[in-house]
């Protein structure tokens, strides 16, 4: 080989890695760099509803299915309307044959949704299982990512099953059988916490709504609370274990809901859920049920009432924020 051949080596790696990007982009697979940093191609596109297809309360046939699976300190939220199947993220690594024996004691074969809230292990660490055992139609994601085993795991289980990695865009509006739901967050480019990547949905089921946060903090909260003008709900998934990072006393307000659902893990290190929020919730009179108490917590909606697998747990709290 030439002098100038070898000159022109880096070039020319420059120029298949840029021409497998374009492919990547094209096919929506992820790639992982020589060098370990992670692109993944998006889909931005809009999403909408269209209003003739939506079903009055009165015509709604069956019930809507919530399930908080107990997964610990972490989250991971099957919905089931129908033959229509939904996963707000899979827990831990450490929870992962967790949640796939769970999805199939439900009889769960295929997903018409799975969220990936933010690239944080508690949220996506069964991920990669959930991706190799089960059909997905469309995976969403945050454009967030993290150098982690964790992260590379999902990318290289979405590849594996030629799965696009799909950026919602705030205010898109996406259907799940007679059920629908509103993408809320995340609405900036670059947060300092990863937990502000969170993508926030909330959804509609006849008269009923449920408001799914993720680790969303007070930040995002108030970016939500500028962009719309109704966030309420009759549900509410407490954002971040019951942290004080979120569940300001304005967003609650203004989501207002009856139920408040929070993901935490008994005697976790964290001490969550905390003082701050826990005031909050039982000021504003709004039952509490929580995985650390009550294990996995379902929610059944009709449509117009909302019941629940087990009773309502406490206010109790550890730490003193």
């Amino acid at each position: 080989m030439s002098k100038k051949e070898k000159n022109n080596m880096p070039n020319i790696v420059k120029i298949l890695l840029a021409i497998v990007i374009v492919i990547a982009a094209i096919f929506g697979k992820v790639i992982i760099n020589e060098d370990g940093t992670i692109e993944f191609a998006t889909d931005n596109t809009i999403q909408t509803v269209n209003t003739d297809s939506l079903v009055s309360v009165e015509d709604l046939e069956g019930e809507l299915e919530i399930h908080f699976i107990d997964v610990g300190q972490a989250d991971s939220i099957l919905i089931i309307q129908g033959d229509h199947n939904m996963l707000i993220d899979a827990g831990t690594n450490d929870a992962a044959e967790t949640v796939v024996d769970y999805l199939n004691s439900q009889g769960i074969e295929k997903f018409d949704y799975v969220i990936g809230t933010h690239p944080h292990e508690d949220h996506i660490g069964g991920l990669d299982n959930v991706i190799s055992n089960f059909d997905i139609e469309t995976f969403l994601f945050p454009k967030a990512t993290a150098n982690t085993k964790t992260f590379k795991d999902v990318v290289s289980a979405a590849n594996a099953k030629g799965l696009k990695f799909t950026v919602p865009n705030v205010g898109s509006t996406y259907q799940l059988g007679d059920a629908t739901f509103e993408v809320f967050a995340p609405n900036s480019e670059k947060y300092e916490s990863t937990n502000n990547y969170s993508i926030v949905i909330r959804l509609t089921y006849g008269g009923n709504k449920f408001l799914f946060t993720g680790d969303a903090e007070t930040l995002s909260e108030e970016e939500i609370l500028a962009k719309f003008s109704d966030i309420s709900a009759d549900l509410l998934k407490i954002g971040h274990h019951g942290s004080y990072t979120s569940t300001s006393d304005e967003f609650l307000k203004a989501v207002n809901p009856k139920y408040a659902v929070i993901s935490v893990g008994k005697g976790n290190s964290y001490n969550h859920p905390v003082k701050s929020v826990m005031e909050r919730l039982k000021n504003a009179n709004i039952d509490v049920y929580r995985t650390d108490e009550l294990e996995t917590i379902i929610a059944v909606s009709d449509g117009k009432n909302i019941t629940f697998n087990v009773e309502k747990g406490s206010y109790d709290y550890v730490s003193t924020k």
